[in-house]
């Protein structure tokens, strides 16, 4: 089996309703880039990579497109099924761009899936159970509306919220923690999330403000030294996510003792196959981890969903995707939706998801043997 054709495409995801926000930006749509690698016998495999805007990290959608045409022509002609060559040869034509070689590295997977007739949860483990759960992110609001949101989002199921804060007052997110978590009900898991949105004064601060109110405080300053030196002076378990750029920032934080806790994103550490590896030294150390994505369409919903099926149940946080804030499916026959706040694990095989090709433009970048 050889890769004959990388057909790579540009999409628009609008988010429906209100603008999202963040302690460091508001986004009213996401650029995302679907991959499709086709082998010489017309077996395909899918794959996507969505940054989270340009300023969410050093991450942007035109420069994944860059990078995918740097590293495509490489592969042309390689076995898509050993998939350890080729991230080994993308390495080798392009320094860094994890996010962009982690759209390559999920079509592989998707491929091999389709190879072997098995699900991309069954090759990298078995799925522990049919459905895992899913999270829903409060944007930055008024205490009020955040309120609002909270109580809603429990009635249709989700047992894990949160709640974005930074960027504003610090006494709005104070207000805001305490009046969300007024509504909580049992059972119900909460996290603060400043997306690196708070100086170390001001998440003491709140931190100290909310010490009574159980929460996880996820990522709240900008480096990880910050962070470190939170966590000396914090009364609530931290957990890192934008700092943990690919698997030696992992080990540097477990050996640091930097976290009880990580938001991982499959697309920042370079795809399926790093995760995989991410899961294993968490399982090891004893350390739970959500299995996300800084946003998507379907094929990276559904490569979460069959990562966070794989984590032992007692270390899995959940999986966030956003399904719940954009409109459409790329696969509307195999559409990935969150039911009583939970995620159904695809069972056919790959990803599970097949986007419709008729709904895409034409590619902007193709590559042939």
């Amino acid at each position: 089996m050889k890769i004959h054709r990388i057909d790579v495409w540009q999409k628009d995801l609008p988010i429906q309703g209100p603008a999202y926000k963040m302690a460091l930006q508001t986004l009213t749509a996401l650029d995302t880039t679907l991959v499709r690698i086709t082998t010489e016998c017309g077996q395909e495999g899918w794959g996507e990579v969505c940054p989270l805007g340009p300023a969410y990290q050093p991450q942007h959608a035109a420069g994944a497109r860059a990078a995918i045409g740097e590293v495509a022509p490489h592969l042309l002609g390689e076995n898509p099924l050993h998939i350890e060559r080729i991230n080994s040869r993308m390495h080798q034509a392009l320094c860094g761009s994890l996010y962009a070689k982690s759209a390559i590295d999920m079509a592989c997977w998707d491929l091999a899936g389709k190879a072997y007739n098995a699900r991309v949860c069954d090759l990298l483990g078995g799925a522990i159970n049919t459905e895992i759960p899913s999270y829903y992110a409060i944007g930055l609001s008024s205490p009020e509306e955040a309120s609002a949101v909270a109580i809603k989002k429990q009635t249709e199921g989700f047992q894990r919220l949160q709640l974005k804060v930074g960027g504003r007052a610090l006494e709005e997110d104070i207000a805001c923690i305490h009046k969300v978590a007024e509504v909580l009900q049992s059972g119900t898991a909460l996290a603060v999330d400043a997306n690196r949105g708070l100086n170390v004064s001001d998440a003491m601060q709140l931190s100290a403000a909310c010490r009574d109110i159980r929460f996880i405080f996820e990522q709240p300053c900008q480096t990880y030294e910050q962070g470190l030196h939170l966590r000396k002076n914090c009364h609530h378990p931290i957990w890192l996510d934008e700092v943990i750029e690919d698997v030696n920032c992992l080990l540097r934080a477990i050996r640091d003792n930097a976290a009880d806790g990580f938001g991982m994103k499959q697309s920042r550490v370079g795809g399926i196959s790093q995760m995989r590896t991410v899961r294993e030294i968490c399982a090891v150390a004893g350390l739970p981890i959500t299995c996300d994505d800084s946003w998507g369409g379907d094929l990276v919903a559904a490569a979460c969903i069959h990562l966070g099926a794989t984590v032992q149940p007692s270390l899995f946080a959940g999986s966030w995707i956003a399904a719940p804030y954009i409109q459409g499916h790329d696969d509307p026959q195999h559409p990935i939706k969150i039911s009583n706040g939970r995620l159904k694990v695809p069972e056919t095989h790959g990803l599970g998801v097949i986007p419709d090709t008729r709904l895409l433009a034409s590619p902007v970048i193709t590559f042939t043997l």
